[in-house]
Order: structure tokens, then sequence, then C-alpha cells
């Protein structure tokens, strides 16, 4: 998709972030704000990169409205590896968001925080997320069972992607532009 931006979440995006987490997939997957004080908390928490164990931006197109979300986290520096997570807002759906901000994202994982390994859980049931993966060149490695706990509080079965810094082509982090801020990925 043409036009996918990241930046730091801002005061702005509250409205989005509530309506997101107002449809009930979105809630299924994952767990997010319900009211304006636990938006402002959660966007607060993911704009604070002081820990050095997650790098988390703002998804956004040319209007600078919120599109979604994308994050390096669990990053383990003593192994070089980190997981990337995202979520696409339900008016953005189907138009490349989440393929363009997992792009963005790891080739920052790569380039700026010199990582070896990303790897992207997602569950078996979603198969948006499996096409993202191969999509990005992620390997299937394969499937961890009941492994993890999602917003539906049931434990799911979850496929584990992987792709290391040498599979990650220059070709892959070509197309999409974005919006430099603080906690852009150059």
């Amino acid at each position: 998709m043409d036009g996918v931006r990241l930046r730091s979440f801002c005061e702005g995006d509250i409205p989005d972030l509530l309506a997101s987490w107002d449809e009930q997939q979105m809630r299924w997957w994952s767990a997010g704000p319900s009211d304006e004080a636990g938006a402002r908390e959660w966007y607060e928490r993911r704009n604070d990169w002081s820990d050095g164990l997650h790098a988390s931006w703002a998804v956004t197109d040319d209007t600078d409205r919120l599109l979604g979300s994308v994050s390096v986290h669990e990053i383990v520096r003593e192994h070089a590896s980190a997981q990337v997570g995202y979520w696409v807002s339900p008016w953005a759906r189907c138009r490349g968001v989440a393929t363009a901000a997992v792009r963005l994202a790891v080739s920052h994982a790569f380039s700026e925080l010199g990582l070896f390994r990303v790897m992207l859980y997602h569950a078996v049931e979603n198969p948006a997320s499996c096409a993202v993966a191969r999509k990005l060149g992620f390997k299937l490695e394969g499937t961890l069972r009941q492994s993890y706990r999602y917003g539906d509080g049931q434990f799911h079965d979850e496929h584990l992607h992987a792709v290391l810094a040498d599979e990650w082509t220059t070709s892959q982090r070509a197309g999409s532009r974005y919006a430099r801020d603080r906690h852009a990925p150059t």
C-alpha cells in the first residue's frame, strides 16, 4: 500500500484506538483500551522505548489517520532476536497496510537495531496474518500447540514464522513511505 507511514502515537489517535477495539474481531485477538484514559495509557507505553525491549509505531496513511500499529517487541539483545506484532483497524483491512507496516518495522529491526532474527507468531485461525508473513519472506517453522491465550481468553495454536537478516533483501525494503519523527525507522 502506498502512503503507509510510521510515527509515534498521539492524543489525536484516541478516537481511532477506541473505534478499533470497539470491533469484536479486534477484541478476539488482542486486548486493548476501552476508554480514553486506557487509550492514553496504552499509547504512552508504546511511545516509551526506554526499556530497550520494544519499538512501537502508529501506522497511518497520507491523511495521518490511524490505520493500526506495528511493534518490534520481546527484543533479546544477547540473541539478537525479536518478535514483530501488528494489528490493523477495521476500516483499513485488505489494503496491504499490515504488509507495508511490517516491512518497515522489520527493516528497522535489522538495519537500526542490529538484530539477526525476527519472528512472527499468529493464531492458526488467522489466515490473513499467515499471508502477511509469507508475502514478506518469513519461513513457516512450525505450529505451537495451544501456546498463547488471545483476547477471547482461550489458548490457541499458533504458527511460528521467522526471517533472518541475510534473507531480508533490498527488494523487500522498497516501496513504502513514512513520515519521520523521533520514533520513525530510518
